[in-house]
């Protein structure tokens, strides 16, 4: 799903490296473009179709304070709960430096409804997975 962008091509290596790791009862490690069995069984059972990686730290990947971040990421969670939407909490970590950064795996979420709230909250991307359960990179810039 990558297509022409603003977004430094560096930048959008390391997406594409990264490891978006969901926690909670099902953990487990997205990579891009690479289907995922625990992702398709998660989906299953929780009677979904597609889901989206999502995370409202560190606008356009500007670095921001911690405080904020957290103040920011606090915001997505209510967002996601006032909208009805489940969600898993993740992070996204690139395996060759200390970046990291708090996410949601959100459940259920079209890939509209996902590029917008990627979109509300500065991201340069998300990751969305529909039925096949194969992490995609949305360039949302």
């Amino acid at each position: 799903m990558t297509t022409h962008s603003n977004i430094d091509p560096a930048t959008i290596q390391a997406y594409r490296e990264t490891h978006y790791i969901v926690e909670g009862e099902t953990p487990m490690t997205l990579r891009v473009d690479q289907r995922n069995e625990a992702l398709a069984t998660l989906h299953e059972a929780a009677d979904v179709e597609s889901s989206a990686f999502v995370t409202a730290w560190n606008p356009y990947s500007r670095k921001c304070d911690d405080e904020t971040n957290t103040n920011r990421q606090n915001a997505l969670a209510d967002e996601l709960k006032a909208l009805g939407l489940r969600f898993v909490p993740g992070v996204g970590r690139h395996p060759s430096s200390e970046w990291a950064e708090p996410s949601f795996l959100v459940l259920g979420v079209s890939l509209e409804a996902a590029k917008d709230l990627g979109t509300r909250y500065e991201q340069n991307a998300i990751v969305w997975s529909g039925a096949e359960a194969v992490p995609a990179l949305v360039l949302l810039r």
